[in-house]
């Protein structure tokens, strides 16, 4: 295999922030390549001599752009939830399906009783959608199991999938995602959501914490406690909240300085600052607000108001958001949020590797990972403009062809 070569296009997105069309286009661009690290970029005439003899990858009139991550997904599951979609439509909330014993707790009793094996086999179909539309990251959390066996049991299903496909995976521990049926909140925090998250942490399974901050699931006082210990072991946090309600959970998170804050369709202003003056990403989610017919928009203005980066993601789950298409998820995000082209596509790239604290992809740009998608359209806006329709033409892998 080639270590070193140049890749040549009609137009690169950069997504270099500092150029003002939103995409940091290079017309008639080239990059260089070398050991899977970008070691030039500029239009093809000024290329160097230096790199006349190495090998060209012409790709024509095609786009190229960072390869896409997806930042925030539920793919390792067992069982599904058709039959509450049913339910939904036919007029049951998300809310009352909940505390019926359906929604994460009907999910956790099939993860329960599914093997590894049969959890990775699941979980597969789902990543090769996404490898197929040009992601190169995917984090994967934990959270159908609430109990110590079946978190960790989905922390190694999870790591297994990036030894198993040319995709980069990072986990993120959800023992925080809902009540055990029957169970205490309190009691289910310190005996067997925190034990478990030190477990985890001891096995090497864990690279970030999450909660969901909610009136179903848990309180601020609550999440501060297993956040306490993220800290204490060094890991960093992210939090789902003010998805159906505001409890505080985003000015919780930023007071850790969370590496996210996600979904916060009921987010107030003083939450956006105090995500501004944390410098956590806000990851956007229009999956389930489609999926659950929700009315209540993120506040996009009071986010771009005071610079608060916006992620987007698939979200892809079991009930909220059965959605395992990060274009898809771009083009809702515009249609339903109003983000711009350029917004959704920072979402998926730049601003959604700031969401997994990973310096080195999510835009072109030299010393990064050669993390490419190459696209058959002619301009970036069209990646969110279509609907239901993959344009890739090759994903490039840690400059893997």
């Amino acid at each position: 295999m080639e270590t070193s070569f140049v890749l040549t296009c009609a137009k690169a997105a950069t997504l270099d922030p500092a150029v003002d069309d939103g995409y940091g286009l290079i017309e008639q661009a080239a990059i260089a390549v070398e050991d899977g690290t970008i070691v030039w970029l500029g239009a093809a005439v000024d290329l160097p001599p230096k790199f006349a003899g190495w090998s060209k990858r012409p790709f024509g009139d095609r786009l190229l752009t960072p390869a896409l991550i997806d930042c925030h997904t539920h793919v390792v599951f067992g069982g599904n939830r058709a039959r509450e979609f049913e339910l939904r439509l036919q007029g049951a909330s998300y809310e009352e399906i909940a505390r019926a014993g359906g929604g994460i707790i009907s999910t956790v009793k099939a993860t329960r009783q599914a093997s590894e094996d049969a959890l990775l086999a699941d979980a597969l179909p789902r990543v090769d959608a996404l490898i197929a539309e040009g992601v190169s990251v995917i984090e994967v959390k934990s959270g159908y199991g609430l109990d110590r066996e079946t978190e960790l049991k989905m922390l190694r299903v999870a790591r297994r999938i990036g030894r198993v496909r040319p995709v980069r995976v990072l986990t993120t521990f959800l023992g925080a995602h809902a009540v055990p049926a029957g169970g205490d909140a309190d009691a289910y925090i310190d005996d067997i959501c925190i034990p478990t998250l030190r477990a985890a942490h001891a096995e090497g399974l864990v690279d970030a914490v999450d909660g969901f901050c909610e009136g179903i699931a848990f309180q601020t006082a609550q999440i501060a406690r297993v956040f306490d210990v993220a800290r204490e072991l060094g890991l960093p946090v992210k939090l789902h909240a003010e998805q159906l309600s505001n409890l505080g959970g985003a000015k919780l998170a930023a007071s850790y300085g969370a590496l996210s804050v996600d979904h916060i369709e009921y987010l107030d202003e003083s939450g956006v600052v105090a995500l501004a003056d944390a410098g956590t990403t806000a990851v956007i989610l229009p999956g389930a607000f489609y999926t659950l017919h929700e009315t209540q928009m993120p506040p996009l203005d009071l986010l771009r108001k005071h610079g608060v980066p916006m992620a987007v993601a698939t979200d892809c789950n079991p009930g909220s958001a059965p959605l395992a298409s990060l274009l898809l998820a771009m083009n809702m995000a515009c249609t339903l949020f109003r983000m711009t082209p350029s917004e959704a596509l920072a979402g998926v790239t730049r601003n959604a590797a700031c969401a997994l604290g990973l310096p080195d992809t999510g835009v072109i740009a030299v010393g990064k990972r050669a993390d490419f998608a190459i696209w058959n359209v002619q301009h970036p806006a069209e990646l969110a403009y279509r609907i239901g329709f993959n344009a890739l033409e090759q994903r490039i892998f840690g400059g893997s062809l």
